[in-house]
């Protein structure tokens, strides 16, 4: 776990400015190398595999969980096998470290 599994979403409603490529690679190097930065900069992307179906599901409603309580809502696409998860601060159209708590908590559920 990360220092980042310690912190809370704070909401953002805007008048923020996403973060920049430097604290992007520096809250990235604490998330799994599963973590992909995307859309030049305004996403991180993941995708995790598992054996079937059955925990592919339990996962997709872990990250919901996780979402729901931290106020801060991904993309998420699954398969049988595979859940792709996708974080960006809408209000702020890039990233924010919200993106990176939730990231870090997603991670945790691997642990």
């Amino acid at each position: 776990m990360t220092e980042l599994t310690k912190k809370r979403c704070i909401p953002c409603e805007g008048g923020t400015k996403p973060l920049d490529a430097k604290q992007i690679a520096d809250f990235k190097k604490q998330l799994r190398p599963d973590w992909n930065v995307i859309n030049n900069g305004k996403a991180i992307e993941a995708t995790f595999s598992f054996k079937n179906y059955a925990p592919t599901t339990a996962f997709v409603n872990a990250v919901i969980y996780i979402a729901h309580h931290e106020d801060h809502h991904p993309d998420i696409a699954f398969t049988y096998k595979t859940c792709t998860v996708t974080f960006w601060t809408h209000a702020i159209d890039g990233l924010s470290e919200n993106d990176f708590i939730c990231a870090a908590k997603v991670d945790a559920l691997l642990a």
